[in-house]
């Protein structure tokens, strides 16, 4: 992770940014006995009570899978584990462990009451998909909050920046080529926005089969997502919907994903598909730069 601030306050600024991400990673953290998520993980269906950003992260998500049909669902926690993603022991599970594992996926059955959170027996959380957002929003916040006019925050390729750059010009943002991770794929311009990408070559494995595997699982059928995307970046005000948005259109595949975005245009977005192709939002158009070989097609 890398922060940057630029202003009078930035050290302090930039020493309670730390802590906050500190604070974040025990509370959200899956393996960490004393965190939230770990808690809930093993409550055996009894109400747990949580910290308030763990009960906004929750609450959070359960309104985007609702926005995207269920293409995001924190609940996905044990499918990711069989296939091996959280522990790098991977392997591809049988389609009847996957079926069983399923009956216990189902964002629906979380339930939120205050800082009281709920989640039935077997059921078990990650909210992956949307903390690093989530810390972004929060990091940006305190920077404002410290009268910082400018900064980047890098967490592990999660963008946010603030303001512009100290004299004025716009972040440059360099977005990944996912056919070939040395190189770039395009240059952003961007201010005061969260850039998030989510894409199948950030961790999979190859199996026995010669096929690659992904970590992005769908919800649907438990197994990686592989609906013609191979990477999805969202830019938008708001760091946990844009991680969160990165997921679900992955899951949701180009067509829904641009159906999506004519339904909602609060964020714009670059999807690469798997016959490489670029397509881009009209609201970015001015301020991105295609450094690849790639067709790039408008949407409007």
């Amino acid at each position: 992770m890398n922060l940057t601030a630029y202003g009078e306050n930035a050290q302090t600024a930039l020493g309670k940014s730390a802590e906050k991400i500190i604070f974040l990673e025990e509370i959200l953290s899956v393996t960490n006995q004393n965190s939230d998520i770990y808690k809930l993980n093993n409550s055996n269906g009894n109400e747990v009570k949580v910290n308030e950003d763990t009960a906004n992260i929750i609450n959070t998500s359960c309104q985007i899978s609702d926005m995207t049909n269920g293409a995001l669902d924190i609940t996905l926690y044990p499918v990711i584990k069989e296939w091996g993603f959280t522990t790098e022991k991977y392997k591809i599970p049988e389609k009847t462990k996957l079926d069983e594992l399923l009956l216990n996926v189902n964002y629906k059955n979380i339930s939120v009451n205050g800082l009281s959170v709920t989640i039935p027996q077997k059921y078990q959380l990650d909210t992956g998909a949307l903390t690093k957002g989530y810390t972004g929003d929060k990091v940006a916040e305190i920077l404002k909050n410290h009268d910082i006019q400018s900064a980047l925050i890098n967490l592990g390729g999660n963008i946010h920046t603030v303001g512009s750059k100290p004299d004025g010009s716009l972040w440059r943002v360099g977005i990944k080529n996912p056919f070939d991770t040395n190189e770039q794929l395009c240059i952003l311009s961007i201010e005061d926005k969260a850039v998030i990408t989510s894409g199948n070559y950030e961790r999979y494995f190859e199996g026995d089969d010669g096929k690659k595997y992904w970590h992005i699982i769908d919800p649907k059928d438990g197994s990686p997502a592989d609906n013609g995307l191979v990477s999805v970046t969202i830019i938008g005000d708001s760091g946990i919907m844009c991680d969160a948005l990165s997921t679900a259109l992955f899951v949701m595949g180009k067509e829904k994903a641009i159906a999506y975005h004519k339904g909602s245009n609060d964020f714009d977005m670059i999807l690469v598909s798997d016959d490489r192709k670029i397509y881009i939002t009209n609201g970015i158009e001015n301020n991105f730069e295609n450094v690849s070989n790639m067709e790039v097609i408008l949407l409007n």
